[in-house]
């Protein structure tokens, strides 16, 4: 399995946001009402908000291949763009998405790995991230992987309020 990772710009913008849609529908359609899912979709992944998310200098996505194929993609946040924490000393993971046929092929550990990476070289000092209280396996996977518990906060899927946990994982 060969595997490479291609940061995405404004060129990638309608394949980022097919990818962005199909993932999190896959991953969260069943907990949650189609027009609450279809709210959120619209508002977090329209065009202009996704450019200007890729424009922005502290944020960046990372489309992941596996033998030639965009399998997921991820999303970096440093400084004034993470959602959270704002910590200098910190490099947030805001997405994570594999689609449904290449999961469980190791390719989520390979993303944390390369965020952590990227996090060591900007010397940072820890990497961050989301979960949503009610994705046990999620939860389990980042366990798994060194990230523990330390807050939570808000996410509206639409005008749905939910929790994420919040997690880290020291470097």
């Amino acid at each position: 399995m060969k595997l490479e990772l291609r940061e995405c710009t404004l060129k990638d913008i309608n394949t980022l946001q097919q990818i962005s849609c199909r993932t999190f529908k896959d991953a969260f359609a069943d907990a949650n009402s189609p027009q609450q899912l279809q709210i959120f979709l619209d508002n977090a992944y329209n065009a202009d908000k996704l450019g200007a998310e890729l424009l922005n200098k502290y944020s960046k996505f990372m489309f992941l291949y596996c033998d030639g194929e965009l399998a997921g993609y991820f999303k970096i946040n440093e400084a004034s763009a993470q959602t959270d924490l704002h910590d200098s000393t910190s490099l947030e993971i805001e997405r994570i998405y594999i689609k449904r046929g290449y999961q469980r092929m190791g390719l989520g550990g390979y993303i944390i790995d390369k965020a952590a990476d990227t996090a060591r070289t900007l010397g940072k000092k820890y990497i961050w991230l989301g979960v949503w209280e009610n994705n046990l396996k999620a939860i389990s996977f980042y366990k798994k992987h060194g990230f523990y518990k330390i807050g939570s906060h808000s996410f509206f899927v639409g005008n749905d309020e939910q929790t994420d946990y919040i997690m880290r994982k020291d470097l």
